[in-house]
């Protein structure tokens, strides 16, 4: 870890986060803190909240009550322009990347570079910026000029991992970011995940894919039905615990 990282502040912090849509509670008092450097998997079935809660987080809908707090300070996340101002970015299973615009276009989708009085496009360095980060990171297409289109699906979810790297101060959260892509693929996605911890983001990984979590994530909280079951250090646990607490088989305390 990095000594100017200060690892007693969570990067996030969700302290009884609650949310309702009427009168369905999608997820009752979840707590958690992700410290930068760390991956945290969020694992649970089909409808156990998981979306909800990185939706929150987002910005994309607000916590009923609850506290949500990003290096310490508690915010206020009204829409997801608000998250992304604050640092924290999203890689969905979607993409959310323009299909026929270039890499680097891509990259500073939203938040372009403009140059001169007239404020044009600044695409020089936008293709020049891009190509160092995916170098960097080592994502392996054609040129930061590529068109996305053209791309392979592992390449086009390295853009996105890019992007967020490139964007996020404090936080990235990744929605099944594997979910459509082959084995080799994968393997080169989760390259990237590391990738960030080790530039000292913090990650919130929500995957189906228990085998990958337990190569990922540092430790797994597991949501049942809008429950939170449990947090454990993946260190400390297997697979057959986590297939536990999901499916409500056997009893798991916090």
């Amino acid at each position: 870890m990095s000594a100017t990282v200060d690892q007693s502040v969570p990067a996030l912090s969700l302290r009884a986060v609650r949310k309702e849509f009427g009168g369905v509670v999608a997820i009752q008092e979840f707590s958690l803190d992700v410290h930068r450097g760390e991956v945290v998997a969020l694992v649970g079935d089909n409808g156990a909240g998981k979306s909800t809660l990185i939706k929150m987080i987002s910005g994309i809908h607000p916590p009923t009550s609850g506290e949500i707090a990003l290096d310490g300070q508690p915010v206020k996340l009204s829409d997801a322009s608000v998250a992304r101002r604050l640092g924290v970015e999203v890689v969905h299973q979607d993409l959310a990347i323009a299909d026929h615009q270039p890499v680097f276009m891509n990259m500073f989708l939203g938040r372009e570079l403009v140059t001169g009085p007239f404020r044009r496009l600044d695409k020089k360095r936008m293709a020049r910026e891009t190509q160092a980060l995916v170098d960097e990171l080592d994502v392996r297409i054609p040129s930061a000029r590529s068109i996305i289109r053209d791309l392979s699906g592992g390449q086009r979810q390295g853009v996105a991992i890019s992007r967020a790297t490139h964007w996020a101060r404090n936080l990235v959260l990744m929605d099944e970011p594997t979910a459509a892509l082959g084995v080799a693929e994968t393997a080169k996605v989760e390259e990237l995940i590391l990738r960030l911890r080790e530039r000292q983001l913090a990650v919130l990984l929500v995957s189906h894919n228990l085998d990958q979590v337990m190569r990922l994530a540092d430790r797994v909280a597991v949501l049942r039905r809008g429950v939170q079951i449990g947090t454990r250090v993946t260190a400390e646990t297997d697979k057959n615990e986590i297939v536990s607490m999901i499916t409500g088989l056997q009893n798991a305390d916090a």
